[in-house]
């Protein structure tokens, strides 16, 4: 059957779109313009005052190391997507199916101690695969001379995988707390980006008031071999849905976004929790264990500390992200004052969150942008919530 004939028996097909694309694309994200030569620090030696040498000469210091073979990463992209559109233009829906794979990652390798005078190289060693779906929807739910209401949906799946690296093939980062002093990301071939890394904690002994941390190789004690993978920061899926209403010349707008499934290492509650040192703590101490045989969630003062999962927590969560409410003045209205246009209008931010997180926000990362750590909050300010009133006016 041709796609005319098909098209013509589907009424309620508007519209079929199949897509395809592939593409490669560079980045030299965090490399300086001379970054593979080697460069140095020229010091100045002062030939005049008291105890100098008027012979001195400047010093030259190596300060980085040459990499001739460094280039940048490439990424390559494979996209499949169909597009449809119903019911006389009033529903569409997008599928789209992407395979990201990028290869001679940007590093930075950490040279033995006293090798050399700079502590660190940087060079291509690594390939890391991102793939998933996403998925959107746009509906014209009504439509009529006075009000329409309108609803934008997308959800989005995406997995990565660290797949190969060179050289060294464990990385640890995000250090903890000084009193700790343990890496809580380890980021190794085969596992997601990120991965958390520490104990697994079975809760609070009611005898001692430590926490129970798991033998997980089994040989009968708990020592540093029994940390294992706890945790991943990234989500299983991110959505967002925008609902927008008209009326009269009254427009509202209100955009809930969230994310579930990833995990976020409260390193906040080390400190606030942790009972090691003078800090002011949080009230949840007061439930600490006190006494033989009581049983609680929370071990004793001074108990021993190490990353666990006692402190990773679900960070799922729904944010009714932005609210907006406009008015739009009738020509008619406004045409004795030469203008085309005038809108008052008030919008706000980050209203309400709904989540189990129990620290500030759980939309936070310590490290910013960092693709190696992620999910980690140790303080970080949350985002802030914001209103906003305005009057737009076209003359």
């Amino acid at each position: 059957m041709s796609s005319e004939k098909f098209m013509e028996n589907v009424k309620w097909i508007d519209d079929l779109k199949i897509r395809g694309g592939w593409g490669q694309t560079g980045n030299q994200s965090g490399l300086g313009s001379f970054s593979y030569l080697a460069s140095y620090n020229i010091n100045r030696q002062q030939w005049f005052g008291e105890g100098h040498d008027s012979n001195a000469l400047p010093t030259r210091s190596q300060s980085s190391l040459s990499n001739p073979e460094l280039t940048w990463e490439t990424t390559s992209q494979t996209d499949i997507g169909i597009d449809i559109s119903m019911f006389n233009n009033r529903l569409r829906f997008s599928a789209d199916w992407y395979y990201k794979r990028t290869s001679d990652m940007l590093m930075w390798i950490t040279l033995p101690t006293g090798s050399a005078a700079a502590n660190s190289l940087p060079f291509n060693g690594g390939v890391m695969i991102n793939k998933g779906w996403e998925f959107t929807i746009n509906s014209h739910n009504i439509a009529t001379k006075d009000f329409t209401w309108n609803t934008d949906f997308n959800i989005s799946f995406n997995r990565n995988k660290l797949e190969s690296l060179k050289l060294t093939q464990i990385y640890y980062a995000a250090k903890t707390t000084d009193f700790v002093n343990e890496s809580v990301v380890r980021n190794t071939p085969g596992k997601p980006l990120g991965s958390f890394w520490g104990y697994i904690s079975d809760g609070v002994d009611p005898e001692t008031g430590e926490l129970m941390y798991r033998d997980v190789n089994g040989d009968g004690m708990v020592s540093a071999s029994d940390r294992t993978y706890i945790g991943d920061p990234n989500p299983d899926f991110t959505f967002g849905l925008t609902n927008t209403f008209s009326y009269k010349g009254f427009n509202l707008s209100i955009l809930i976004q969230g994310s579930y499934g990833n995990d976020v290492y409260n390193v906040g509650r080390m400190e606030t929790e942790g009972m090691y040192d003078g800090k002011n703590q949080s009230t949840r101490v007061l439930e600490r264990w006190r006494v033989p045989g009581q049983v609680t969630d929370v071990p004793k003062a001074g108990f021993e500390m190490h990353n666990s999962s006692y402190f990773l927590e679900d960070g799922s969560y729904i944010r009714l992200k932005d609210v907006s409410l406009s008015y739009d003045f009738p020509r008619s209205l406004i045409k004795k004052l030469h203008l085309t246009r005038l809108m008052p209008y008030i919008s706000a931010t980050n209203l309400l969150t709904l989540t189990k997180y129990k620290g500030m926000d759980p939309e936070v990362n310590q490290n910013g942008n960092s693709g190696a750590v992620q999910g980690l909050d140790w303080g970080t300010y949350p985002l802030c919530k914001s209103f906003s009133i305005g009057l737009k006016v076209e003359f």
